[in-house]
């Protein structure tokens, strides 16, 4: 009986033991460029092994080419990387830092910063761009809520639905 009280023991011991404090992953802050059309220096081009090493705490991937392809998914930040169809999207639980605060702005109040639109629709509108494409969408009341950047034109650009 000490036996086998003695083994028990042992092994909750060893178990404990082996047991490691892991810390969390951090990550830095988003900081956008809207106007140069990148995320901390990075391109909507860049591959998703540097997204993933530069803020490693992502909440999903993908690689499902059948959807949209590869992706690197924010969504506790507001942002995601479709780096298969090179596209950035930015939603309005965006924690970062946009250079033009686009989201919730009127949709009257943007021809100063980014001109006329290149393509519209009722509740769209894609500019051409120095890098791509920018694709600003909208909610009822006319305001932004939802931002996607490209290294593509408007005439190539894919975005998933």
């Amino acid at each position: 009986m000490k036996k086998i009280c003695l083994s028990v023991a042992f092994l909750c011991l060893v178990s404990v033991s082996m047991a490691q404090l892991k810390g969390s992953v951090s990550c830095p802050p988003f900081e956008v460029d809207i106007l140069d059309g990148k995320v901390n220096g990075f391109k909507a081009n860049t591959i998703a092994g540097q997204i993933k090493s530069k803020w490693p705490c992502f909440t999903s991937t993908t690689t499902d080419s059948a959807k949209c392809g590869e992706g690197v998914f924010y969504k506790d930040k507001g942002i995601s990387f479709y780096t298969g169809r090179d596209y950035v999207e930015i939603t309005e639980g965006f924690k970062g830092k946009l250079s033009v605060p686009l989201l919730g702005a009127a949709r009257g109040s943007l021809f100063k910063t980014l001109g006329n639109p290149k393509l519209k629709d009722a509740s769209w509108d894609a500019y051409q761009t120095s890098y791509g494409a920018l694709v600003l969408h909208f909610n009822k009341a006319n305001k932004v809520r939802l931002i996607q950047f490209s290294t593509n034109g408007t005439e190539t650009l894919r975005l998933c639905e």
